[in-house]
């Protein structure tokens, strides 16, 4: 759709540009040129004020505070659950581009393949398409997603359902956006590197009158990959302003974003390991197998003050999704290793969502205690239709074998449907009601309370047997915590959550006569943990948890038609964390996790004692950034994980792994920066993760990017 010369071309100018203004605005010193210098604002107002208050407070590599955990304004330290926050300058420093790439350096979540096309993470055992949010509202369509707008990443462990609603059952990950404040923002980057990486993002913000600020993000990409036939063009363009009026603030916002790539589903398996053959073989037919997204999603936030301590917030947000992907993708190899079957299918989804939450919160003193009180509404519509169709080889089969060692092919793959494939319409409503009490007892002693009930609506429409199904639940999701604090930026937590996911999936694309009747699956989190802000910029934490899975749905014993819901997952562990600045010129952020999910009970899935793919026994990693001299720093980071199943079956095994990442920071004159980011310095072979025993992704080659930003 655009040429690289062009990409490149339109980010020089760009970047010319933002250079000139840097140097209008700012004296170039080695100061300003950190990334996270900022300019003095304006005299703020009662309102300013106001806005800045509602911001998540962050410090380099630290973040002190989230509004998505508890939907208030609430220090980490005094969340009674494990999470990491993943900030603006992390994310720039690590040239973080996907939510794969966030979460390499998150202690208990691994990112699955999603079959080339779709995040998919595996938190605490459990795996999930849907667990997305955006500034705390649902993204709960299959893509995947771009960082260039995020101005943090927050996974948010265990159930959350009190906050979220269904789903989140191992956990959350919710990205920030950047909203248009009163701090002046120009920056632009242009990105260049290995395998015809080419990218460029813009942020420019403005504040137009004291009662009016602008901001503009964009992004711009056209890049192949390490594995063959790679190629991938991203665009983005997320406008948003914020308005205030009197005691209210407004907040707009809109993104459109595009994403285009060759699905790409990996390597098969052979005698229970990934296959010999190169890593960046390609198994397929590459002509045929893409996928192309489309996102235009609208928000708007008014957050008024109406008394002292009392504040009213309504977010609304409408997003409509178009998703088409086209894959044809490798099975099982022979007995002799010399033939490999070929598959395919495509998919196209439309979903039109819309949500509305709705926040009263008030803080309130009773004797010796002080109350932080929610009450909310949420609201929901998401409108969905469904079609797939099945891939035919010469006709009439519904799989090619290949040679082995000569897999990338014109197959001629025809597609329409078959007696079983998808072509359904659904609308799905959520109103939900929910309270919380954050309670501050002493100066020692705090506790978290709340519920929240949910009636989860489906209708579905079957188009090719004209049937029409639906399921209605009332899903009833509790949270306490208790927080003891020994001294005020220590915390000692134990807390307990549930939540539910409807027996219609992820997606709810597959409802059946079966599964309309069957009980919601429960997620059950037992956890407590300690967070420690040894200094103001640098934190630690660490978390011991056992997450029940119950209610799943599993074969009866006496009749094999029939479906009963015993079965049982649980996953035990714990993590540790650290993040900040060790001395004044070393940062850090490093993770420990040490997890066991197994099936207790039989399920459809997997037998009891079956081990739950993609979970490693153990992960650890840590980056390192030192600030070398004024204006050069280095980074090192190493990322570990054992040995893991690529499907519930454990019959084929990704081997552990380890890998060395660096990078190289310059602060040039005229407020430019340039960044070399290197991931697998050592060039290793190694397995990221898979979708099942045959479609296994090789990690990245030695990957090498250069950036140069102008701007703050």
């Amino acid at each position: 759709m655009f040429p690289r010369s062009a990409l490149l071309a339109l980010a020089g100018c760009m970047i010319a540009g933002a250079s000139l203004a840097a140097q209008q605005t700012a004296k170039p010193t080695a100061d300003s040129v950190r990334a996270d210098s900022t300019a003095a604002p304006p005299r703020p107002t009662r309102e300013l004020e106001r806005v800045r208050v509602t911001a998540p407070r962050t410090a380099g590599y630290v973040a002190r505070s989230t509004r998505a955990a508890t939907r208030t304004d609430t220090p980490l330290r005094d969340v009674p659950q494990a999470a990491t926050v993943l900030t603006r300058q992390l994310i720039a420093d690590q040239a973080m581009q996907s939510m794969a790439d966030v979460v390499q350096y998150v202690p208990g979540i691994t990112m699955g393949l999603g079959e080339g096309h779709r995040d998919q993470p595996t938190i605490r055992g459990n795996s999930s398409t849907a667990d997305f949010f955006v500034d705390g509202v649902r993204d709960d369509a299959q893509y995947l997603r771009d960082v260039y707008n995020s101005e943090r990443v927050e996974a948010l462990k265990g159930p959350n359902a009190m906050v979220f609603g269904r789903g989140g059952g191992g956990g959350v990950l919710n990205r920030v956006t950047k909203t248009a404040t009163w701090t002046p923002a120009h920056s632009v980057t242009i990105e260049g590197g290995s395998f015809d990486h080419g990218r460029g993002t813009m942020d420019v913000g403005r504040v137009l009158t004291d009662k009016v600020a602008v901001r503009f993000n964009g992004l711009l990409e056209h890049s192949g990959g390490f594995r063959d036939r790679a190629d991938m063009r991203r665009r983005g363009l997320n406008p948003t302003a914020t308005i205030l009026a009197g005691g209210t603030v407004l907040e707009l916002g809109y993104e459109h974003f595009v994403d285009e790539r060759t699905v790409d589903r990996g390597i098969p398996s052979y005698q229970g390991s990934p296959a010999l053959t190169a890593p960046k073989t390609f198994f397929g037919d590459p002509a045929v197998s893409t996928a192309h997204t489309r996102v235009d999603a609208a928000n708007a936030v008014v957050e008024r003050t109406l008394g002292a301590g009392v504040s009213l917030r309504n977010h609304t947000r409408f997003v409509q999704y178009d998703k088409f992907y086209q894959n044809v993708f490798p099975g099982a190899v022979n007995a002799a290793g010399t033939q490999v079957s070929l598959q395919a299918y495509n998919n196209a989804t439309d979903r039109a969502s819309v949500f509305n939450q709705t926040d009263l919160t008030a803080s309130v003193l009773t004797g010796a205690t002080r109350h932080t009180l929610l009450a909310g509404a949420e609201l929901s519509r998401q409108s969905t239709d469904n079609l797939r169709n099945t891939g035919y080889f010469g006709g009439t089969a519904t799989s090619l074998s290949v040679p082995f060692d000569d897999p990338t092919r014109i197959t001629g793959v025809e597609f329409r449907p078959s007696a079983t494939d998808a072509n359904n319409h659904s609308v799905t409503t959520v109103a939900a009601v929910y309270v919380q009490d954050q309670l501050e007892l002493s100066a020692r002693w705090q506790a978290v309370l709340g519920l929240r009930v949910d009636r989860f609506a489906q209708r579905f429409h079957n188009n090719r047997t004209d049937e029409n199904l639906a399921r209605n639940d009332a899903l009833v999701s509790p949270r306490a915590g208790l927080i003891f604090k020994p001294a005020e930026p220590m915390s000692l937590y134990g807390s307990f959550g549930v939540s539910h996911l409807p027996s219609s999936g992820d997606q709810f694309s597959s409802l059946t006569a079966t599964t309309q009747s069957l009980e919601p699956e429960r997620f059950t989190n037992y956890e407590i943990g300690a967070k420690w802000d040894v200094t103001p910029s640098l934190s630690l934490s660490s978390a011991l948890f056992r997450l029940d899975r119950s209610n799943s749905p599993a074969q009866d014993p006496a009749d094999v038609t029939r479906t009963i819901q015993t079965g049982a997952q649980r996953t035990t562990g714990y993590e540790l964390g650290a993040t900040g600045r060790i001395t004044s010129r070393w940062d850090v952020v490093g993770g420990f996790s040490s997890q066991h999910a197994e099936i207790v009970n039989a399920t459809t899935a997997g037998p009891a004692g079956a081990t739950v793919p993609l979970v490693p026994r153990h992960t650890a990693s840590l980056w390192n950034k030192v600030q070398l001299a004024p204006a050069f720093a280095a980074g090192l980071g190493v990322v570990h994980r054992d040995r893991m199943y690529a499907a519930i079956d454990d019959l084929v095994t990704l081997p552990a792994s380890t890998r060395a990442d660096g990078a190289l920071f310059l602060a040039l004159p005229a407020n430019l920066r340039a960044q070399l980011n290197v991931e697998n310095l050592f060039d290793r072979t190694y397995y990221a993760t898979a979708q099942g025993n045959n479609n296994i992704l090789p990690g990245n080659g030695r990957t090498i990017r250069f950036s140069l930003t102008a701007g703050m």
